[in-house]
């Protein structure tokens, strides 16, 4: 086996590993708020979340292709091999670390980060206007919707129901919050699984076995798998920060902040085909709904700690991945 086939290899094995980290990781996204209001057990959800998860990552592959060709480019051969793996290194990085303190930063982010700062420490061509376009107007703008969004169905809801008994509001509410949370995996397997799809991508065209940034099936299907598989084995420090500490939810609460979220996700993948945060979108439809409470139902020192974590995630795991890439370089070498 050639170096370089070697180095693919491990490109893919990583690849999947990260995929994996980012189902365990951002789990608690799609099922925080179910399992908070009690509509879903945690075991019920994780395991519905899974497999949502997988049907999701297999139907569209927009944000796949803007990631594998939008953000940076990779010299051909082992140097650009050494990027990717070292993008790689960078993200599951810092994955583990805001997993360790239940911090639900951005999976996509931290991958994004990763390839930059791989591309920097190679002096390689990072594409700037790709990187505005599609990470940080992106990462800016949805939070900002899933908020508002939030905020304003939250207050429709209120109103439609304002005479209804809260008993069975409530009750109907955690029935409908089944079909939400699904609707929340599906889209966290439609935005995040893409992203690992195009990493493996950008590495077989790196490697040469493509010259386009098409996707396998074969792709498609590991990396819907390793992320189904990683959203099963669990999140329970990060759903405990989103389903209760932020704000103290309800049913119908819940169900809004999933629905707000799961529109956003499919809007951005399907219509805009951008890589945008699932943690962050729901984060943020979660502090929308809790605003139509009083501005203090939200634990914005919670939030705060939060909000730095984003801000942080993208230089954070720039900096693992550069570092890494200096020194396998030098080992490579």
């Amino acid at each position: 086996m050639s170096p370089e086939l070697l180095g693919l290899v491990a490109i893919v094995a990583i690849a999947l590993a990260f995929d994996y980290t980012n189902g365990f990781h951002d789990a608690a996204n799609a099922i925080a708020t179910a399992v908070s209001t009690r509509a879903l057990t945690p075991r019920v959800a994780l395991a519905m979340a899974a497999v949502m998860n997988l049907v999701g990552a297999v139907v569209a592959t927009g944000v796949a292709k803007t990631v594998g060709k939008g953000i940076i480019d990779a010299p051909a051969g082992s140097s650009g091999l050494t990027l990717v793996f070292s993008a790689l290194v960078g993200a599951i990085t810092w994955n583990l670390v805001t997993w360790y303190f239940g911090l639900p930063s951005s999976s996509s982010h931290a991958l994004i980060g990763g390839l930059v700062g791989a591309a920097l420490a190679a002096s390689n061509g990072v594409k700037w206007a790709g990187v505005v376009d599609k990470v940080v107007l992106p990462m800016v703008i949805s939070p900002i919707v899933g908020f508002g969004i939030a905020y304003l169905l939250m207050l429709a809801l209120l109103w439609g129901f304002r005479r209804g008994n809260p008993k069975k509001i409530n009750s109907g509410f955690r029935h409908a919050q089944v079909f939400s949370a699904a609707a929340m995996a599906f889209g966290h397997g439609l935005q995040d699984a893409q992203k690992t799809m195009g990493v493996i991508v950008l590495a077989l065209v790196t490697y040469g076995s493509q010259d386009d940034f098409d996707v396998p099936l074969w792709v498609k299907l590991s990396a819907a798998l390793a992320i189904s598989l990683g959203t099963y084995s669990g999140g329970a420090r990060i759903m405990r920060t989103l389903g209760r500490r932020v704000i103290e939810l309800d049913p119908p609460r819940g169900f809004a902040a999933e629905t707000t979220a799961a529109s956003v996700l499919y809007t951005t993948a399907f219509v805009f085909e951008v890589p945008v945060s699932t943690t962050h979108t729901i984060t943020s439809a979660i502090m929308g709904v809790g605003a139509t409470r009083r501005l203090s139902a939200v634990r914005w020192g919670v939030a705060r700690n939060i909000v730095f974590a984003w801000v942080l995630t993208i230089p954070a795991a720039a900096l693992v991945a550069a570092v890494f890439y200096e020194v396998a370089h030098l080992v490579v070498r």
